[in-house]
């Protein structure tokens, strides 16, 4: 009985003494000299094909932040504009395709990346769930845990150092 009594202590200790997560936000130049902070993840789709994901906002706090979708070059070949399609249990968004606004990607011809307005999403989110993307064409179902979304939804309000 002692013996069971200190394992159970031992456990306790150690799942409220483990440090919380942190999230992997880094703040950095972008190539225009701005400063930017971004989250960086590797996702897998249902394929088992990976992707990146890049939530980025430049400037201060308020300004847009952005989703880049990036594959192998040639994977992500769309007619843009494509809204990319995002749900979460039974609600869902389409967010718009601002590739083209962006002048780098748009004269870039490996296609290897798209981006999208992540506000719309970001203001309509009150918690950390996890999302499911879709772009049609490229992948059917990118799934999207809880903590890189409490990273996108942290990008918002962060400020800059």
């Amino acid at each position: 009985m002692r013996r069971l009594l200190c394992c159970l202590i031992a456990v306790l200790v150690l799942f409220t003494a483990a440090p919380q997560g942190r999230a992997q936000v880094h703040e950095h130049e972008s190539d225009n000299g701005t400063r930017m902070v971004r989250s960086l993840e590797s996702l897998r789709d249902l394929d088992y094909d990976s992707w990146q994901a890049v939530a980025y906002r430049e400037g201060k706090p308020g300004e847009p932040v952005v989703l880049r979708i990036v594959g192998y070059p040639g994977k992500l070949r769309l007619d843009h504009p494509v809204s990319l399609q995002v749900e979460a249990g039974r609600r869902a968004w389409a967010l718009d395709d601002i590739t083209l606004a962006n002048p780098a990607l748009a004269t870039d011809g490996r296609e290897a990346a798209a981006e999208f307005a992540l506000d719309p999403l970001l203001d309509d989110l009150s918690n950390n769930r996890p999302l499911r993307l879709m772009l049609p064409g490229v992948f059917t179902e990118l799934p999207v845990p809880p903590y890189v979304v409490g990273e996108w939804r942290s990008l918002q309000d962060l400020p800059l150092s």
